[in-house]
């Protein structure tokens, strides 16, 4: 088995250089990262990561928990989150709690235990409490958990203005908002307050009705319309859906049922993921939030945390989002 001494050798440099090639430290020119490059094929070379990792005390790797990976959203910032990873030579872990907070904590008591640097946190189905307890850096998703964590959120209260301001504009004056769910304190709950306020200063009669769960799959979300919303639907002409994926169910849905969309109800998602862009008929209004720049900013936050090994290092980010008109306004 080749060694990090053989690859130094065959490159003609010397073991530090190859050392800071395979850990993207200090500047390392393109021609000597090439020889060393071509002499680790040749060898067929791999660096033991065990070795490194209790070398450095450090394992490169990353937990990632999220609600649901069936679910667009969080299946398109894996995706984006491993990219962004692997540009810094770590790799992640991926646990799937479906929002079961007993499988919660055993996921971060794994993610603890296999000596991960650090988790992302997508999934928040237990108490503030908890996660103040895992000692060692997190970045969450769409949560503040306390003002020593550091948290990455889309603008949660922009996207629910431009929605509500945009039905308006297209003469809506009855609305219904179906809003994720309130149990806790979560950034996206910012979507309703923007949504009661702008209803409130421009004099339309509105409703806010929790419905849009993450976990919920399109007949779980038929269910949910056909014996929670449909009693009253015809007393709305515009509704803001807190996910795409409620957005497009009520559009099949009201059409299946004589209802007229735009003309009749006029309606609009979030997101703007991989589900709603491979959409072509209706093109769904909605409102995007950029998961590439969310991914890199996550995993950003928690390497630079993990780096500086400082644990009062805060990065907070809120990310711009913005319309996108379709058919169904």
């Amino acid at each position: 088995m080749a060694s990090i001494k053989d690859v130094a050798e065959l490159a003609g440099v010397s073991i530090t250089t190859v050392s800071r090639v395979l850990n993207s430290r200090g500047y390392i020119g393109s021609e000597t990262r090439q020889k060393v490059e071509k002499a680790m094929e040749q060898l067929d070379y791999h660096p033991n990561q065990i070795a490194r990792a209790l070398l450095k005390n450090q394992s490169y790797l990353i937990g990632v928990i999220v609600p649901d990976l069936s679910h667009p959203l969080f299946s398109e910032l894996i995706n984006w989150i491993e990219a962004y990873a692997n540009e810094r030579n770590y790799k992640i872990l991926v646990c799937n709690s479906l929002q079961d907070s007993d499988k919660e904590a055993n996921y971060i008591s794994m993610l603890r235990q296999n000596r991960v640097d650090g988790i992302i946190m997508c999934s928040h189905s237990l108490e503030i409490e908890s996660y103040l307890k895992v000692s060692m850096p997190i970045v969450s998703f769409d949560r503040i958990i306390s003002s020593s964590i550091s948290y990455v959120a889309g603008d949660n209260y922009k996207g629910g203005e431009i929605a509500t301001k945009h039905l308006i504009e297209n003469g809506c004056r009855n609305l219904l908002h179906i809003s994720g769910p309130l149990k806790y304190d979560l950034l996206p709950n910012r979507r309703s307050d923007a949504f009661q306020l702008t209803c409130m200063k421009n004099n339309i009669h509105f409703t806010i009705i929790e419905g849009a769960h993450i976990k919920a799959a399109f007949q779980d979300n038929w269910d949910f319309i056909e014996q929670v919303i449909s009693p009253q639907l015809e007393n709305y002409d515009g509704v803001f859906c807190s996910n795409d994926i409620m957005a497009y169910t009520l559009y099949v849905y009201a059409t299946r049922n004589g209802i007229k969309v735009p003309e009749q109800l006029k309606i609009i998602g979030y997101d703007y993921h991989s589900f709603t862009r491979l959409m072509q008929h209706p093109k769904l209004t909605t409102v995007r939030q950029p998961l590439d720049r969310i991914g890199k900013a996550l995993c950003s936050a928690l390497i630079d945390q993990i780096e500086n090994k400082k644990s009062d290092f805060v990065n907070n980010t809120v990310i711009d989002v913005e319309l996108i008109r379709g058919d169904t306004t």
